[in-house]
Parts: C-alpha cells; sequence; structure tokens
C-alpha cells in the first residue's frame, strides 16, 4: 500500500522546506526538490502548482495544529487561561518540534522572498476558513455571518503577524523567547484583535 497522498506531500514539503533555507528559493529547482524527495519531477508537479508551494503543507501543519488547540478552547474559558493550560503543557513529537523549527526558519525568510509569501498566506487563509468555524461556534452564530467572518480574519491576521515577528527576531536577530513570552504574545494578539467577544468565557 502507498503512501497516502496528504503523506506524501507533507514528505515532499519537509525536503523543500529544508533546500529552501539550505540554498535560497531561486537556487532550488524543482528537479532539487524531487531528487530530495525520491520522486520523479512529474509527481512532485502533479501535486503542487509551483515549487513555492510545495512549502505550503508544512505550514498548514504547523498552523492548522494550533487551530486544532483552538477547537478544544472550552466555552468557560479565556483565552489567556486556555493558551496557559494548553501550549504550557502541550506534549509535541520530535517530528512536530522539526516540523516548527522548518516553519519558524522560513517564516524568517519572508522579508527576502516575496514568492513564499504567497505559500504562506495560502495556508493563513486555510487556518483563517477553520477559524471561522470556531468563532461561530463558541457564539452560536453562522460561520457566515459578515462579523464572524471579520472576526476570524483580524484574529488570523494577528495570529499571522506574530508569527512571523517571533520567527524573524529568533533567527535574524538571535532573540530568544520562552513559552510564556509566546503564550503572552498570541493571547493578547487575540484579544485585541477580536472584535467580537471571543477571548472572554462564554456563559450560556
Amino acid at each position: 500500500m502507498g503512501i497516502p497522498p496528504d503523506e506524501a506531500r507533507l514528505d515532499v514539503s519537509r525536503h523543500a522546506a529544508r533546500l529552501f533555507v539550505e540554498r535560497g528559493v531561486a537556487a532550488t529547482s524543482g528537479d532539487d526538490i524531487a531528487a530530495a524527495a525520491k520522486l520523479s519531477k512529474r509527481t512532485v508537479w502533479r501535486y503542487f502548482r509551483n515549487k513555492e508551494s510545495c512549502v505550503e503543507p508544512l505550514f498548514d501543519a504547523t498552523s492548522l495544529r494550533f487551530i486544532a488547540l483552538l477547537r478544544n478552547w472550552p466555552r468557560a474559558t479565556s483565552i489567556e487561561d486556555w493558551l496557559q493550560a494548553s501550549l504550557g503543557d502541550e506534549e509535541r513529537s520530535q517530528q512536530d518540534l522539526a516540523d516548527d523549527v522548518l516553519a519558524v526558519r522560513l517564516l524568517a525568510m519572508l522579508p527576502d522572498e516575496p514568492d513564499l509569501r504567497c505559500a504562506w498566506l495560502m495556508s493563513a487563509q486555510r487556518a483563517e476558513d477553520a477559524l471561522r468555524g470556531i468563532v461561530a461556534e463558541r457564539l452560536e452564530r453562522s460561520p457566515k455571518d459578515v462579523e464572524v467572518r471579520l472576526c476570524a480574519a483580524t484574529v488570523m491576521a494577528a495570529i499571522r503577524v506574530v508569527d512571523e515577528t517571533i520567527s524573524i527576531a529568533a533567527v535574524r536577530d538571535r532573540q530568544a523567547f520562552t513559552i510564556q513570552d509566546v503564550i503572552d504574545r498570541l493571547a493578547r494578539a487575540i484579544r485585541v484583535a477580536s472584535t467580537l467577544p471571543i477571548g472572554d468565557p462564554v456563559i450560556r
């Protein structure tokens, strides 16, 4: 039995990300990515529209993991308390940790790689779509509600800015961040960006 397509795409994504980090995007070809993944170039292009989009599954793996955490957010718990409880004690596999490091290093490249930013924004859009359902469920409103869509968009934008800011500072400026720093920044960003009262406990 072959590898499921999603897993195969993620495997290619990891190879592409490592090559981009080591060589830069311009110096990495589709042939290079295919060779690293031990696939034909034809197979790689069946999975992806261009070489930059090869890293989208890696971005998805990291951003959607955070969205999954929010999906389990209890209604009676504030955003600060939930991030503290879930991220503070989060157990991640070695692969998840490696994916996170690769994603951080890619995000640190964004100021110099506009095509890579396109892949990041495509992934952020998918995360925003998932977040819209979380906002709607938390407030018992329709995900089609314009106010719900606006809230999901602003919150996702805030999360994206925090991710980019921390990644660039960590890689380029060698600034150290603790998990508490990350929790505090994410909680504040979500709180400030929320156009609906999702940050507070929701009492029925």
